[in-house]
């Protein structure tokens, strides 16, 4: 295959942000989810319409502001260098920490949306049976939201690995650092090494069929309602 080692290396470093920004994705996600899927109030209809905003805002709009917040004035700024972590622009975890917020829909909607599919019958069931809110929602409500969470799994990633406004905005161009794969095939146009190019977009677009058609295979495989 006719790709350089600094193809590798984008390849390399979107793997590893998609696996970790997935993983934190899961973690924040879920309880984030089970409360929005269950509240009411007008806070919980704020925050969802909060959580969905990337899904409508410009990449660019959402990366300037969270470099100027990540920035030496800024209060994320201001907080990372008070514990000596230093500035977060420009840098991995600085990515990372932008893609868990620019991916958030993708994890929280398909949750939510499995959360509220189950229904209060099998928690009212649960309890009836003396099972505490944690045994219900680890031996009940997870395995009934299964689909739920291999959707939220598997649009986190994909969305994670095809970001480039706001990677870019935020991570820059630092080849083995904050380089990632479109980052890579933009610098590669921008050079008119269109056959290195056509390696890595193909790659992309194959990526991106098969997840869709998966998701596509375990919709078609959930019971019908």
């Amino acid at each position: 295959m006719p790709l350089a080692a600094e193809d590798w290396s984008a390849i390399r470093l979107t793997l590893e942000l998609a696996t970790t920004t997935t993983i934190l994705l899961l973690l924040l996600g879920t309880p984030l989810a089970w409360w929005l899927a269950r509240s009411r109030s007008l806070l919980g209809q704020a925050v969802g319409a909060l959580v969905t905003l990337p899904l409508v805002l410009p990449p660019t709009v959402l990366g300037f502001y969270l470099l100027l917040a990540m920035g030496s004035q800024g209060p994320l700024g201001r907080l990372t260098l008070w514990l000596g972590w230093g500035l977060l622009p420009f840098t991995f975890a600085g990515l990372v920490i932008t893609s868990v917020l620019y991916s958030l829909p993708f994890a929280v909607q398909p949750l939510v949306q499995a959360f509220r599919a189950i229904g209060p019958r099998p928690l009212e069931v649960a309890a009836t049976l003396r099972a505490s809110p944690w045994d219900a929602f680890f031996s009940v409500v997870l395995p009934l939201a299964k689909p739920g969470f291999i959707t939220a799994t598997v649009m986190s990633f994909a969305h994670t690995v095809g970001e480039f406004g706001v990677v870019l905005m935020i991570g820059g161009n630092i080849p083995d650092r904050t380089r990632v794969i479109s980052v890579q095939i933009y610098d590669r146009v921008e050079a008119l090494e269109y056959a290195q190019a056509h390696w890595l977009a193909g790659g992309m677009l194959v990526f991106s069929f098969v997840v869709l058609f998966g998701l596509h295979l375990v919709a078609a495989r959930r019971p019908a309602p």
